[in-house]
């Protein structure tokens, strides 16, 4: 059985938690690498919080970041992800048997 660091999924929950956070991620999964200035771009707040959001992911794991210069690019990283997706694993048989449960049901009502 894998044993799980509670310290690292916390911090992994608590950044996927924010949708800022989210979408930063998304883009980074969209494109290889992006750069802080086109990372916030499109969000509605100021560079110091998207920088702020972007500590978070860079504690939590999921993200690197590389300067070159006076740019700094961004890209995931997937263990982190890894292994919340195995921690969360565990614990879908839970929400499949509910599900299948439920679909008994509506299928015998008229």
């Amino acid at each position: 059985m894998a044993k799980y660091s509670p310290q690292p999924l916390d911090r992994v929950f608590a950044a996927l938690s924010d949708p800022t956070r989210r979408a930063i991620l998304a883009r980074l999964e969209a494109e290889e690498t992006a750069t802080v200035s086109e990372l916030a771009r499109p969000l509605p707040i100021s560079l110091p919080s998207v920088m702020k959001h972007l500590d978070v992911l860079e504690d939590a794991g999921l993200i690197a970041r590389r300067k070159t210069g006076r740019t700094v690019a961004c890209r995931l990283t997937p263990a982190p992800m890894e292994d919340a997706m195995a921690w969360l694993a565990r614990y879908q048989r839970f929400w499949t048997e509910s599900l299948d449960r439920l679909a008994a049901v509506v299928e015998e009502q008229p």
